[in-house]
């Protein structure tokens, strides 16, 4: 037995053997991008501490891995189907791993900034291929199953990265989080070659680079719009994105029609199962990572956990993300996509539902149910549609299909952190404000502690600093009048930073319920719409042959 798998899959007479070790591997490498994400969300406070990083700084650190990420997905996927899905898969795991040293040795938000950027190159190269071989590996039949393993690795990735960075950060640096990715994506490399049968589309056409380009600016347009709007306000920057996304998005898909071969058949979405499949994906990650983004938020700061005890925290998601995917692999055969996927966005709708109750005193146990219903949900939700995403593409451009399903993710959770996450700003913000009328702090302690629910605590902290401080000034002080004035003036700052404290924690739990409600509307709404799309009745996968027959014929003619 050779040590690398050199035998093409698309040359096996019968399904690969060892197909579902592929899948492991395949698990693993998505693992790794998904974590590279959520565990950075515990890491931000360390990181933001020892590099001085101001809120525009952490902003770009988060978002600087996503803007690439979404916008080479497409153009990558195609490469990756024409050249090779394998070499694209460990291509990307090399430069991700490069991506990670380079975060581990940065000391400056320009260079963490680059590196996260350099992360999100790989990521864009990986994410693609996973579903590409993950669907030429896998024999039709067998497609669903493995997507479903597939998804619930996706669903604990999102609750593992906060586990694992909080565990790393208890003994390590900020920077501990990033060189975790290493030896995995080692690991990974080694597995693919040995694991996974290279593949590759079966014709030698040209790639359409022209409108894998205009791909490239749209949708970079786009995420950079969502990202600059709300977090730093609708000035030349996003204005320009804004309009540069729109006319991309026409030049690509007035290109599109007219290419004998395009990189992205954009009559696809005229069809109700993709177009739905599609909308949900997006849809439902708006409303997961909105949710997760405040969620995290609101365990650490007014819950005070720390980071393992807040990743430990979200872990019932996780397992029950494992739930739904295996019940939507027992109940889409029978019932149907439409019926399943609608369960799950429901689901959704009522977990986003419940958490409109959160207030002052809620307590860990009121935030269990709403995650163990959120998780179910995706399970539910996301398996089908990936599964006819994918299903609606011909064997030559799975990475093209692995792509469209991936920026769907991205966009939507994108669109989710952006909408929801401005939201809950703008909520938490006034809800202080009228929390603190009348109040003797300084106007500029007051817009300080505005600005995010872990400056308003800081602002509490710096008060109860400073009554401590007076209390200590009033114990070594001789003179009885200033003793008893100055543990006045301590007793009085002791009890305005209680005060603070409490306004901070009710305000962005009121916030947390507002924000919540707007997306449950979301989502419900999406739910109608996407309930309308699906067809009662499973469209039949694409026929390869025929399809490519006609892309032939048009482009003699």
């Amino acid at each position: 037995m050779r040590l690398v798998m050199t035998e093409p899959v698309e040359k096996m007479e019968r399904p690969y053997a060892r197909r579902w070790w592929a899948l492991l591997v395949l698990c693993l490498s998505l693992l790794i991008i998904v974590m590279a994400n959520t565990a950075l969300t515990v890491a931000a406070p360390d990181m933001t501490k020892d590099l001085g990083l101001t809120s525009a700084d952490l902003q770009w650190v988060i978002d600087g891995y996503t803007v690439p990420y979404a916008a080479l997905m497409l153009l990558l996927g195609a490469i990756g189907d024409k050249y090779s899905r394998r070499g694209a898969l460990v291509l990307g795991l090399v430069v991700f791993g490069g991506g990670a040293i380079f975060g581990y040795l940065a000391d400056s938000s320009a260079s963490v900034i680059a590196a996260r950027a350099v992360m999100g190159v790989g990521a864009a190269l990986i994410m693609p291929a996973t579903l590409s071989l993950l669907a030429a590996t896998f024999p039709r039949a067998e497609r669903a199953k493995a997507i479903v393993l597939w998804t619930a690795t996706a669903g604990l990735a999102i609750a593992a990265g906060p586990v694992v960075a909080g565990a790393l950060l208890r003994d390590h640096g900020w920077s501990s989080t990033f060189l975790i990715n290493v030896p995995i994506a080692a690991v990974a490399i080694v597995a693919a070659l040995v694991l996974i049968p290279p593949s590759k589309a079966g014709h030698h056409d040209r790639i359409d680079y022209i409108g894998g380009l205009l791909s490239v600016i749209w949708t970079g347009s786009l995420v950079y719009m969502i990202i600059e709007g709300p977090h730093f306000g609708w000035g030349a920057k996003a204005v320009t994105a804004a309009v540069v996304a729109g006319a991309g998005l026409v030049a690509f898909v007035v290109w599109e029609l007219r290419h004998p071969r395009p990189i992205l058949d954009v009559r696809r979405f005229a069809h109700r199962r993709f177009a739905g499949s599609n909308l949900a994906v997006a849809l439902f990650f708006l409303a997961v990572f909105g949710a997760f983004y405040y969620l995290t938020q609101h365990l650490q700061f007014v819950l005070g956990y720390d980071a393992l005890q807040t990743g430990v925290r979200m872990l019932p998601l996780a397992g029950a993300v494992f739930v739904g995917s295996a019940l939507t692999g027992l109940l889409t055969p029978r019932v149907g996509m439409k019926w399943t996927v609608t369960a799950g966005m429901v689901g959704g709708t009522s977990a986003l539902a419940l958490l409109t109750r959160v207030d002052a005193g809620s307590t860990y146990t009121d935030f269990l149910a709403p995650l163990i219903i959120l998780g179910l949900a995706i399970g539910l939700a996301l398996s089908p549609c990936t599964d006819a995403i994918m299903g609606a593409f011909p064997e030559s451009e799975l990475g093209v299909g692995g792509a469209v399903n991936d920026t769907s993710l991205e966009l939507g959770g994108s669109l989710g952190i952006a909408i929801l996450g401005s939201l809950l700003a703008t909520s938490y913000g006034n809800h202080l404000s009228d929390a603190t009328a009348g109040s003797k702090l300084p106007a500029s302690a007051l817009d300080t502690a505005r600005d995010s629910v872990g400056a308003g605590y800081a602002v509490a902290q710096g008060i109860s600093d400073k009554a401590h401080a007076l209390a200590a000034q009033a114990a070594r002080t001789s003179n009885p009048q200033q003793a008893a004035q100055l543990k006045q003036q301590a007793a009085e700052l002791a009890s305005g930073a209680r005060q603070m404290a409490d306004a901070v924690g009710s305000s962005f739990s009121s916030a947390v319920a507002h924000t919540s409600l707007v997306g449950a509307v979301i989502l419900g709404l999406g739910t109608i719409l996407v309930g309308f799309l699906l067809p009662r009745r499973e469209a039949a996968a694409p026929d390869v042959k025929t399809e490519e027959k006609e892309l032939a014929d048009s482009a003699v003619g």
